[in-house]
């Protein structure tokens, strides 16, 4: 039975919506917003960096042994061009622990920069099916080079000690503990620009390589920097370089029983902070790009 055209409009009524506090999805939140919704993936967070370090070398034979054996044969190529043939390490007290240190601590950055970096590009996927702050990917994969080192930072302690000239652990030993919280600092910072940028422009991934190679020239890893003394100009910008200053600390406190300068903790400090606090903005702004196109 059809209702009267009158009875039908008087039960169709206008509702008024206050749309004022709805939100886009996938809207950028504000920054403070977003560090707490980072804080709040904590255990996310966590819990990937453990999972693919135990995961990371499953299809080798070797497992997590990759993980010391890599640094360890790296170390022994350079010192064999560098130390027995090319002969860098000359008038360089104990150049064996001096190159370890080197090559272990650089290494460690290099992994995690060039790893965060991608971060963004190789979890798109990801990105796309799920909503969380996508600075989680840069600071997972940054967590768990982070962990994955700390077996390879026992293989370099135990090289200095054993293999001659040995050296004595002093309580300056406990100083490589903020260095290594502010390379880790400065590690993360530089992977979240790196993983908006490249997850723009892929070449990028290209340059990198060749950007990290040159980075170790410049870090006195192989070489002392003294030689540049008669270069002022060439010998400030070694002296400004983060890596360089995270290097010369280790060498300090585990080699030479010296208190590293305040000078080394300065610029050490200041590119960290600088670092993560350019890098977190820079890949925030960015937040709502993340996975399209």
């Amino acid at each position: 039975m059809t209702q009267p055209a009158d009875e039908a409009d008087a039960r169709v009524r206008p509702v008024l919506l206050d749309v004022g506090n709805l939100q886009r999805v996938g809207a950028r939140p504000g920054f403070g917003n977003y560090l707490q919704r980072l804080w709040a993936y904590r255990h996310f967070i966590v819990f990937d960096a453990k999972s693919r370090v135990v995961g990371g070398n499953r299809r080798d034979r070797l497992g997590s042994i990759w993980l010391i054996a890599n640094p360890v044969l790296n170390g022994l190529t350079y010192y064999l061009i560098f130390g027995l043939f090319l002969r860098t390490g000359a008038g360089i007290e104990n150049f064996i622990g001096y190159l370890v240190i080197g090559i272990f601590l650089f290494q460690i950055s290099s992994r995690a920069i060039t790893n965060g970096g991608r971060s963004i590009q190789q979890n798109r996927t990801v990105i796309q099916a799920f909503s969380f702050p996508r600075a989680a990917l840069p600071v997972a994969v940054n967590l768990r080079e982070l962990i994955a080192s700390v077996p390879v930072l026992i293989v370099m302690l135990l090289i200095v000690l054993v293999l001659p000239p040995t050296e004595d652990v002093t309580w300056k030993w406990l100083l490589i503990i903020p260095a290594l919280a502010l390379q880790w600092m400065f590690n993360l910072g530089i992977s979240l620009i790196l993983a908006r940028i490249i997850s723009k422009v892929n070449d990028v991934v290209h340059l990198l390589s060749f950007a990290l190679r040159a980075w170790m020239y410049g870090s006195a890893v192989f070489y002392s920097y003294e030689r540049f003394i008669e270069h002022p100009a060439l010998l400030r910008v070694v002296e400004l370089n983060p890596l360089f200053n995270v290097l010369d600390i280790a060498r300090n406190c585990l080699l030479y029983d010296q208190l590293p300068s305040w000078q080394s903790w300065a610029v050490l400090s200041a590119w960290a902070a600088g670092a993560l606090a350019v890098g977190a903005v820079y890949f925030w702004l960015a937040e709502e790009t993340y996975g399209r196109g």
